[in-house]
């Protein structure tokens, strides 16, 4: 490897200030990504699945956002359906808008979708073996990427192709573009899918829990490289992940979410270090590290309602110690009195900010 983990990580530290200090604030910049009360639902036989209803969440050019939550809860159906990714005819849009650098999504043809995936927006599946066809060399699939988006002879894209796996820090790339996935390494197949997300230089990368499969050693070095490919290029992250040791480390602001529903965001650090949903709360009081040596795990109590027949109030209402007689009505996300304008809950009793002890830890 041409560059340590620890070089990266400063470089890309460097870099960050002045791309959100653009974007945030000073108001102007158009976001890459809003989506504004999206509800989608699947049918199923007899009614359907409610799979989000009423998502809103923004990414700001230069961004790194984190959606975290329960497997379920409505994170990857949002991110494909930002790209309009998901089966057509085997779900229903049934409400809001969903924009992509200002352009419209639900009213593009798919003639369009197809120019934009890559060039505006591109992503980076969980499982690379499933994304990456086992029958077709590495450069074969590469290539044909970088000439569907970009008027390239062969000899043109295959060294772009060599170029964008160097940039990725994998050492022989000209051995790697002739392999076949299953001859790769799953932290070498997820370098490559990172290759081909930023080879058309997109203003958004949507990362769906993109190191999951691999060990924590490989995990590290592929987060340091998609934040300093991001922050070099100025491209924005929507990073999906279940960690959030990860998130704390990785993002710049952070939607939870629970039930299709977004129930908190907020800066990574406020939302992590003083959770104000008792479901927030809940997903940290989980993790390993807060539990005595010995110990049961602190899990939270009760199931994730069936989305075939979605609560009217509070979609948490079920589970919370803290749920009256006001939960049965639905509440909005807003803002709470003295934080942060960009910090909304949606909770009839927010908690108060957590005890500096049993803050999660520093946020980088």
């Amino acid at each position: 490897m041409s560059a340590d983990p620890a070089s990266l990580q400063a470089r890309a530290g460097r870099s960050a200030p002045g791309l959100l200090a653009g974007a945030l604030d000073s108001g102007v910049a158009e976001p890459v990504l809003e989506i504004r009360d999206l509800s989608l639902e699947f049918p199923v036989f007899g009614g359907a699945v409610c799979a989000l209803g009423g998502v809103s969440l923004r990414v700001m050019p230069g961004e790194i956002v984190g959606v975290v939550g329960e497997s379920g809860s409505g994170k990857s159906v949002t991110a494909m359906a930002a790209l309009r990714l998901l089966p057509p005819g085997g779900h229903r849009i049934t409400g809001g808008s969903l924009r992509l650098c200002g352009e419209d999504v639900l009213a593009a043809s798919e003639a369009r979708m197809r120019e934009w995936r890559g060039r505006r927006a591109a992503m980076i599946f969980q499982e690379p073996m499933t994304a990456l066809n086992p029958t077709r060399r590495i450069g074969d699939q590469l290539t044909g990427v970088l000439r569907a988006h970009h008027r390239l002879g062969r000899r043109e894209a295959l060294e772009r192709a060599e170029a964008l796996l160097r940039d990725m820090m994998i050492p022989d790339p000209d051995r790697v573009l002739r392999a076949y996935p299953f001859e790769l390494s799953g932290g070498m197949r997820q370098r490559v899918m990172a290759a081909m997300a930023f080879s058309c230089d997109p203003a958004l990368l949507i990362a769906d829990e993109p190191t999951t499969a691999l060990d924590v050693t490989v995990q590290r070095q592929v987060l340091q490289l998609l934040r300093f490919r991001a922050r070099e290029r100025g491209a924005a992250i929507l990073f999906i992940t279940h960690d959030m040791a990860v998130v704390s480390q990785f993002c710049d602001r952070v939607y939870v979410m629970y039930a299709g529903t977004v129930v908190e965001q907020g800066p990574t650090g406020q939302v992590l270090n003083a959770p104000r949903h008792p479901y927030t709360r809940g997903l940290l009081d989980g993790l390993p590290e807060r539990a005595a040596p010995g110990s049961d795990l602190a899990s939270i109590p009760g199931r994730v309602p069936d989305m075939r027949r979605p609560p009217q109030g509070c979609v948490f209402s079920d589970r919370c110690a803290f749920a009256d007689d006001m939960c049965w009505r639905r509440p909005a996300l807003e803002p709470l009195p003295g934080d942060d304008l960009q910090r909304r809950v949606a909770c009839w009793h927010p908690l108060p900010p957590a005890p500096a002890a049993q803050a999660l830890g520093d946020v980088q």
